[in-house]
């Protein structure tokens, strides 16, 4: 149960709340959930369960694993952790965003609900349940300027050229989060596996009070039935398949280095087969779940407002989850309450993520360094935290949230789509499917059938392919609060995406200069496991002696 946890909280995250439930009404409602699910069928729950089996096989982290599989691509490894990195400089930022609206929360009164503050502007105007006010372009809501102005304090930045000194209060915050993600972590998954207790289902509870509570508001049919109203013509769109993979990739999370962390501390004989079955379902039942909880109470503001769900559905990212929901949540009755257990929802959906991600590269460093590292998780712990606090600091200045979107755009994009994909393909095709196979077999009793052998070998890697093209021919400006990012950051976030991927080419080659032999000797060597006739015996140790 820790694991099968740790894993659901991994994989169910802020994007379930926010992301799926936009990206399904923005691409036909209903008929998204065709693409979603047959791409979640061949595409993502496949690779989920590849990750686990070669986790719980092999017995390491993302690193030393290679050796095992294909050493020319270990490569993947050092690629895998950087790419973690560069998500720990933003992804806590955003759980220290939901942690400063928890303490705001704790008030009779919810701040962004009026605009008598200080920190409002004459184009604040507070418009719900009034018939004699005029809602204009230039108008700002208070949940907006509280997001925008007090939290964010983006009126002191003009962009990522000047993007201002760092937020003490969001710098509090982040310290506190990165306190607790030490003390879950620092004794390994013994600690994070009963931490989850709490973080991973205490998210299931306040959804399900959420949508209760939504789903009695009035108009609350209005979203749901925008929500899911099937829209056929969008289905012949490219761009909705790409969405449809690229969501259920993200969600789902094979490629990060989490599957493979986590199930290499299973026993030998877990049923790896079922539990990614039954994780993967969860997951994407939760963002469905999601979608109900949002869009209820965006039917609920449309009829408030007096206008279509699209024109209060229309932003994305974070305005949904600071910005919209929060508003409607101050205009009901029990606010104080919905927006406390709301934003605590936030904080354990993100912790959990967080665990898992830093988990990751823990695992396959110190698998990776056993005899320098094994003895000092503690202080390595601590360094790796520090580290992800100080290349988090330049997101908590008054323009770190552009810092955000470009970390969130480039840093975890096309480059973890890539690793997935190599990943499948080493896997498949040079350490063999039979044999993998067979390693499937020696744990479970039984043999994956013909339709999870060609997904590996064949779907998953094409959708994999489709996504990564599409992406790269159709890149659409970056925008962020009507902000457009300048070209000189956008060349910045294609040099943070190749850093992380550039790792596999060159370790490829390194591998190859350094192997001695021919050019036809070294890439035997390079392709084949290194397995000794000493280590062999290690995996079938780890097999139970009785029934």
């Amino acid at each position: 149960m820790d694991f099968l946890l740790s894993v659901i909280g991994f994989a169910v995250d802020l994007g379930n709340v926010w992301r799926f439930p936009y990206i399904c009404y923005q691409n036909g409602g209903g008929a998204f959930l065709i693409p979603y699910t047959l791409m979640a069928v061949f595409g993502g729950v496949p690779l989920f369960y590849m990750e686990l089996a070669l986790g719980q096989f092999h017995r390491v982290g993302a690193i030393p694993i290679w050796k095992h599989i294909c050493p020319i691509f270990k490569g993947i490894g050092f690629a895998i952790c950087i790419i973690g990195l560069y998500v720990s400089f933003y992804y806590n930022t955003i759980i220290a965003w939901a942690l400063y609206y928890f303490y705001s929360s704790f008030s009779s009164t919810l701040p962004w609900a009026s605009c008598d503050n200080p920190w409002n502007t004459p184009d604040c105007l507070s418009y719900f349940g009034r018939s004699n006010v005029t809602w204009t372009n230039s108008s700002t809501s208070p949940a907006e300027e509280f997001f925008m102005r007090r939290v964010l304090g983006l009126q002191n930045s003009h962009g990522l050229n000047d993007v201002g000194r760092i937020r003490w209060q969001l710098l509090l915050c982040l310290f506190l989060i990165f306190t607790i993600v030490y003390f879950s972590l620092w004794k390994g998954v013994k600690t994070s596996g009963k931490v989850v207790w709490v973080t991973a289902t205490l998210p299931y509870a306040v959804l399900l009070t959420l949508l209760v509570r939504g789903a009695t508001l009035p108009g609350a049919w209005r979203g749901i039935l925008f929500f899911l109203q099937p829209n056929w013509e969008k289905l012949t769109s490219t761009a909705v398949w790409v969405d449809a993979a690229a969501q259920i990739f993200f969600s789902l999370g094979p490629g990060f280095g989490v599957l493979l962390a986590l199930a290499s501390y299973n026993s030998f004989n877990n049923n790896c087969y079922r539990d990614a079955i039954v994780t993967s379902t969860i997951n994407c039942l939760t963002s469905f779940l999601s979608g109900l909880v949002i869009f209820s109470v965006l039917g609920y503001m449309a009829e408030m407002r007096g206008v279509d769900v699209e024109f209060v559905a229309k932003d994305t990212g974070p305005s949904l989850l600071f910005i919209t929901y929060p508003e409607a949540i101050a205009n009901m009755v029990g606010s104080t309450f919905f927006a406390i257990i709301f934003f605590l929802m936030m904080i354990t959906l993100g912790l959990d993520s967080t665990f898992g991600g830093l988990e990751a590269v823990i695992t396959a460093i110190l698998d990776e360094y056993p005899h320098t590292l094994a003895k000092r998780r503690e202080v390595f712990v601590l360094g790796l935290i520090t580290v992800c606090f100080l290349g988090s600091l330049a997101t908590l200045t008054n323009g770190g949230s552009y810092v955000v979107k470009l970390l969130e755009e480039f840093g975890a994009g096309c480059s973890i789509l890539a690793v997935v994909l190599l990943e499948a393909i080493a896997v498949s095709w040079f350490y063999g499917i039979q044999q993998f196979c067979s390693d499937v077999k020696a744990m479970l009793g039984f043999s994956p059938g013909i339709y999870w052998q060609v997904c590996w070998v064949a779907i998953s890697p094409a959708f994999l392919a489709f996504i990564i093209i599409s992406s790269l021919l159709e890149q659409p400006p970056l925008v962020l609060f009507n902000y457009q990012y300048p070209k000189w950051s956008i060349s910045v976030g294609y040099l943070i995406g190749a850093s992380s991927f550039i790792c596999i080419p060159v370790y490829m080659v390194s591998k190859l200069i350094w192997t001695p032999g021919s050019l036809k000797q070294r890439l035997a060597v390079c392709l084949r496991p290194e397995k000794t006739i000493q280590e062999q015996p290690l995996a079938s140790a780890a097999m139970p002696l009785g029934p």
